[in-house]
């Protein structure tokens, strides 16, 4: 089949080759004009404009987005929306929120346009190992997409789902994302604890590779984590400051706003926050309160670290 591709990022650009080593036709357009120019040197057919883009491709359009989520995605519908025509296809494959998924999916639906909304995993593997997808739309939709979706996928039946309606698959994708916060931090916080643990002098690498096999902790992330391992036990080149891109706090207001109690994916996105403070003003004020009702000990700026100091009250 033929479709356009608009995004050609990390995943989108991955994407794109993809499809062309399976055969489809992509037309693909980007913001800036390096990552098109790889794409075409695959196959690709360059765009110029969004307005190109739909000019190259015979109706009924299918249109895959792989844009950051937000304002930049809706500024990018709103343009393409001029462009498509009754009986089109949009896809949205970014990290959107479901709710704006499905304000897209009606706004689109009373102009006669599909609305396709696929959670998409698999990161920069994806080209080689297929993509994980999570499909909401339209079966009629759903059914025209079928060839790129098999594709993309890590084999033509399996790797990928109709999970629902419109918004259903960035529901399922943002619940992922979820699971994947509170995995990555329990590996964190174990190979923490086997670090502490100096008189046993333990080989973290080693572990970790052990673990990937036959162990019912192994896992992708396992892998990836020993990888790093390989290269850097100490990780001394990083710093413990880690991002989280949205998904994480969403599942949190989810479970809140349905009382389901998800304490492990919460402490998870918390312990993002708490990685990004390099002075804790609330560990400050515990210190202060004990220090004020019992005369704790407290640790000054002016004192070397791990040297903590007893007094009545704060000078």
């Amino acid at each position: 089949m033929e479709l356009a591709m608009i995004g050609l990022g990390r995943m989108g650009g991955n994407m794109a080759t993809r499809l062309l080593r399976g055969g489809h036709r992509v037309v693909v357009y980007n913001r800036t004009p390096e990552p098109e120019r790889a794409a075409e040197a695959e196959g690709a057919v360059g765009a110029i404009s969004l307005e190109d883009v739909v000019a190259r491709l015979a109706p009924p359009r299918a249109v895959w987005l792989m844009l950051p989520a937000g304002q930049v995605t809706e500024d990018v519908i709103t343009l393409l929306t001029a462009h498509l025509s009754p009986g089109d296809i949009l896809i949205d494959g970014g990290n959107s929120n479901y709710k704006d998924s499905q304000r897209r999916a009606m706004l689109l639906a009373d102009k006669g346009i599909y609305f396709v909304d696929s959670g998409t995993s698999g990161g920069i593997w994806g080209l080689a190992e297929g993509y994980s997808l999570m499909v909401g739309g339209r079966p009629e939709a759903i059914a025209h997409l079928r060839p790129a979706l098999e594709t993309l996928a890590p084999a033509a039946d399996r790797g990928w789902a109709h999970v629902g309606p419109p918004g259903a698959g960035h529901f399922v994708k943002m619940i992922h994302n979820g699971i994947e916060y509170g995995m990555m931090q329990a590996y964190a916080e174990g190979f923490e604890i086997l670090r502490a643990k100096e008189e046993f002098g333990l080989d973290l690498h080693q572990i970790a590779e052990l673990w990937r096999y036959g162990s019912v902790v192994r896992s992708w992330l396992l892998d990836l984590t020993a990888a790093a391992l390989a290269e850097d036990p100490e990780l001394s080149d990083l710093r413990g400051w880690v991002a989280d891109s949205g998904e994480g706090r969403w599942t949190v207001f989810e479970a809140i706003d349905h009382d389901v109690p998800a304490p492990v994916i919460t402490l998870a996105l918390q312990m993002r926050f708490v990685s990004r403070q390099d002075e804790s003003y609330a560990a400050k004020l515990l210190a202060a309160m004990r220090n004020q009702f019992g005369g704790h000990a407290v640790m000054t700026v002016a004192e070397p670290e791990g040297t903590p100091r007893e007094a009545k009250g704060i000078a």
